[in-house]
This record gives structure tokens, C-alpha cells and sequence, in this order.
């Protein structure tokens, strides 16, 4: 399981790192138009998302000791979004040690 969460998150990574470069060459995130940002999907979805990130952050929160570490963790993953979080999940998965388990990277602490 452990193998398949890398492959899972890796890919996770590099797909929004190429999408998010395509939009970003697109059309400039600030230059969005007025008619999309006040649509009530877009709206709802933003909210969705948000949420889906505090969601995943009371896990970081929980895993990390250091105010230093959350309040980092915090901001990445608010800028970043999917990004951050799997960089933190592959962090946290490269550094299990061999024989780890699924069990052990939700549960330990840092």
C-alpha cells in the first residue's frame, strides 16, 4: 500500500504541477473574468475546496509538533492546495522507515 500511495501522490504532483503551469500560461490567475469568480459553481466549488484543505490540515496539525511546522504547513497548503499536500504526504512517506504500514504514517507523530 505504501508503494501505491508514492505512485498515487507523484502522481498527484506532477499532474497539477503541468496543469496548473498549462492555465497559468492560459490565462494569468488575476485575469480570471469577473463573470466566472461570481458564478455560484465556481463560488461553491471554492468553497468545497477550501474545506477539503482545513479537512486534510487537521491531519497535518495533528501530525506535526512544531508551531513552526503548522503554521508553515497552513499556508502551503491554502496557497498551494493539492500541490503542498502531496509534497507533505510524499515527505511523510519517503521517510517511513521499511516495513512501515499504512497505520503508521496516519498515526505517528512527528
Amino acid at each position: 500500500m505504501i508503494r501505491f500511495l508514492k505512485i498515487f501522490f507523484l502522481i498527484v504532483l506532477v499532474s497539477m504541477l503541468a496543469v496548473t503551469s498549462w492555465a497559468t500560461l492560459q490565462c494569468p490567475l488575476w485575469e480570471t473574468p469577473h463573470a466566472v469568480v461570481m458564478h455560484p459553481w465556481f463560488i461553491a466549488t471554492m468553497f468545497d475546496t477550501y474545506w477539503g484543505f482545513l479537512t486534510f490540515y487537521c491531519w497535518v496539525f495533528y501530525k506535526e509538533s512544531s508551531w513552526t511546522k503548522r503554521i508553515t504547513w497552513l499556508l502551503a497548503i491554502l496557497l498551494l492546495g493539492n500541490i503542498a499536500m502531496s509534497v507533505y504526504v510524499l515527505n511523510k512517506l519517503f521517510r517511513l522507515p521499511p516495513g512501515a504500514t499504512t497505520g503508521d504514517l496516519l498515526a505517528i507523530r512527528d
